[in-house]
């Protein structure tokens, strides 16, 4: 369980204002001094979407759909973390039940699903349709720019570890306020699924077209070892460690940067908690009632070394 969320609190601790329009519990509201766009845009900035307060008409191919930029930015954000509690959504507009109607706008729209989560929520995913939405809306760019664009995923891929990533969303709010606090812009987020997926065509890179390949990965630790460094990524014990999501973002002085975030539980223990230690990665601890946490009052966790940051 989380304990309770009280924005009051990191708006002192971090002396930024959070941005309730969104519901992100921690993305703060001023617009992007450099460039003038809002921080909410990041993953609607190569999308050809409303950005009014009217609902206007978009299209997908043959279908014909009507949302307004607040759902804009609602479908892209849950496509790029695949799933988010309905919880951390309900800040949509100025008011919940405005955000729950926007909500089952979409749903009835057959752009977004929800499944349970728990007894008082719900988790939110696109559908197939949503997803293509976005991807039907890419707007075109300089064929100059080798900057990737933000992936959109559709559907739950682990039912078991639904919880789990819905907290990843709750995560980048904390980290994306404190990279702003110190002059960085976000430019996209990538998930684990992103970063597996280019790590297994690496290994299985010259299996392709082999007829008697037995489907096991032809590399040996060494070749393993550089992509990791090549890539960032703790490599240890012929294992390769990933973050539940990867952070690309420009710092004060526009050099490109990245943090590697993951969300874990205070109650780890072991190897899980060593490997969490070691990995370098921004963790943010799942707690409940007293463990931890800024401003005293509480007990300390079991590992704080790697306690660098907590979801409250």
């Amino acid at each position: 369980m989380w304990d309770r969320y009280d924005p009051r609190s990191d708006e002192r601790d971090r002396g930024g204002s959070w941005d309730r329009s969104l519901g992100s519990r921690g993305v703060a509201s001023e617009p992007d001094r450099d460039e003038g766009r809002d921080p909410r845009d990041v993953f609607t900035k190569d999308l050809d979407l409303p950005r009014g307060r009217e609902r206007r008409t978009v299209r997908e191919r043959d279908r014909v759909y009507e949302i307004d930029s607040t759902e804009s930015r609602a479908l892209a954000r849950i496509g790029a973390f695949r799933v988010i509690a309905e919880s951390d959504l309900h800040d949509l507009r100025d008011d919940s039940q405005s955000s729950r109607r926007s909500l089952k706008h979409l749903e009835n729209e057959g752009l977004i699903r929800t499944s349970p989560l728990s007894s008082e929520d719900r988790a939110v995913t696109l559908t197939d349709r949503g997803r293509d939405l976005l991807e039907v809306n890419r707007s075109e760019r300089d064929d100059r720019s080798h900057e990737p664009r933000q992936t959109f995923y559709a559907g739950v891929r682990k039912p078991r570890e639904l919880t789990h990533d819905t907290k990843v969303y709750r995560a980048y709010g904390h980290a994306d306020v404190r990279l702003r606090g110190q002059g960085g812009r976000v430019r996209r987020v990538v998930l684990d699924y992103e970063l597996k997926r280019d790590y297994q065509r690496f290994l299985h890179e010259r299996n392709r077209g082999r007829k008697d390949c037995d489907g096991r990965p032809d590399r040996e630790p060494e070749e393993i070892a550089r992509w990791a460094r090549e890539h960032d990524l703790p490599y240890d014990d012929g294992h390769v460690r990933f973050p539940d999501a990867r952070i690309e973002y420009e710092d004060r002085d526009g050099r490109s940067r990245h943090e590697d975030i993951e969300v874990v539980t205070a109650h780890y223990r072991g190897a899980h908690a060593g490997a969490a230690a070691k990995s370098g990665f921004t963790c943010y601890v799942v707690i409940g009632g007293m463990v931890g946490g800024r401003g005293g009052g509480g007990r300390r966790t079991a590992h704080p070394r790697f306690a660098e940051e907590l979801i409250r």
